[in-house]
């Protein structure tokens, strides 16, 4: 019975509690001229996969389905084998401002290096739980590969959308307190309100906000936000009330991509067809199981259709082994990557996963 109780319990706890911060929302930023605008909020470009089945009918059905498949027993999805981390290179991050570098800290987190001096982190997310409660919700599984007080200043922060796994108030503000200064929070339309009322206490000095297709300069480097095929929400109540979107980070000889969470979709080509290739991306291969989670997420397959049709020179995977935010084990993604890459005719060395705390250096062409 108490196997039973549990999971229900948290499943009630955890709904209660995404009630509890929903509100009515109104997008401030709407703008009739754009087809992704929507009066409360925002859309997607293009519509969903329609080979892949719907999520349960009904509102409350679909988030009781998304709840409880956080909340069920988790060793049907733990690791065929563990998943071992490295010791993070801290003397070399920590001294490093001449070489493009990526380290996996864990799920959607790198800390990328541009090779120019500028340290950037995407969607920080250190907490114990991806959840807004520390109880209940996606339970961590692999520790940060890099801890925040061993990080080096982070000059620009990239948040991609407003989910749990992607959006930490306590990340954000610890990372806000550096010494040395706050970092810059680029943010897409919508999300720059939450962190004023969140995270900077009101002070709107180092946010920048952007809609797909807009781009901030930031010390020679282009910070791009992209379109791509996903949602938000932090309640049940202010679904895609804030804008999602993916990243693309481009200077003279360098262009690295960040996708955020995405599924597959026609937004792909649209950003193929604006960027000549890039040379180092991080793209989502994980919770794609159940089948209706492509709608937002993409499988490892369609992960290597993305790093093909972009042009990508090396990928890097992401959102696996670190929270369990799909039914697939942690550790299946990069065996269906292997399969994946097989199937399309990838190198191995271009299309690849890392280890949490692993820095990865791209060759760079002479």
């Amino acid at each position: 019975m108490r196997t039973i109780l549990t999971p229900l319990l948290s499943v009630s706890v955890l709904a209660c509690a995404l009630f509890a911060t929903g509100c009515a929302h109104r997008n401030p930023y709407y703008d009739a001229a754009k087809s992704h605008h929507r009066v409360e909020g925002f859309a997607n470009n293009y519509p969903s996969n329609p080979a892949y089945q719907r999520p349960p009918r009904g509102f409350f059905e679909g988030w009781a389905a998304r709840i409880a498949n956080w909340t069920e027993d988790e060793s049907v999805r733990a690791p065929l084998a563990p998943i071992a981390p490295v010791a993070p290179d801290l003397a070399f991050i920590h001294a490093n401002r001449s070489e493009p570098a990526l380290t996996w800290i864990g799920h959607a987190t790198f800390l990328f290096q541009s090779g120019t001096g500028v340290n950037i982190l995407t969607d920080p997310v250190f907490d114990e739980r991806a959840s807004p409660l520390p109880f209940a919700g996606p339970k961590r599984h692999q520790a940060p590969g890099v801890l925040l007080a061993d990080l080096p200043r982070i000059d620009v922060i990239l948040l991609s959308h407003s989910h749990y796994d992607h959006l930490s108030k306590a990340s954000l503000r610890a990372l806000y307190r550096q010494p040395g200064g706050p970092p810059l929070l680029v943010a897409p339309l919508g999300v720059d309100v939450w962190l004023e009322k969140n995270v900077t206490g009101g002070d709107r000095s180092r946010i920048v906000k952007l809609d797909w297709w807009e781009k901030t300069v930031y010390r020679g480097l282009e910070l791009h936000l992209l379109p791509v095929h996903h949602w938000s929400a932090r309640s049940l109540w202010d679904r895609n009330a804030t804008l999602w979107g993916g990243f693309a980070v481009t200077r003279p000889g360098f262009a690295f991509f960040f996708s955020g969470d995405l599924g597959y979709s026609k937004d792909i080509g649209d950003i193929a067809a604006r960027f000549d290739g890039f040379d180092l991306a991080a793209i989502g291969i994980g919770a794609y199981q159940p089948l209706w989670y492509r709608n937002s997420h993409v499988s490892p397959d369609e992960a290597v259709r993305i790093h093909r049709e972009l042009r990508v020179k090396r990928s890097v995977g992401m959102h696996w082994g670190t929270y369990p935010m799909g039914q697939e084990r942690l550790d299946q993604a990069p065996r269906d990557l292997a399969l994946a890459r097989a199937a399309q005719g990838v190198a191995d060395d271009a299309f690849f996963v890392m280890r949490h705390g692993q820095t990865y250096k791209p060759p760079i062409a002479p």
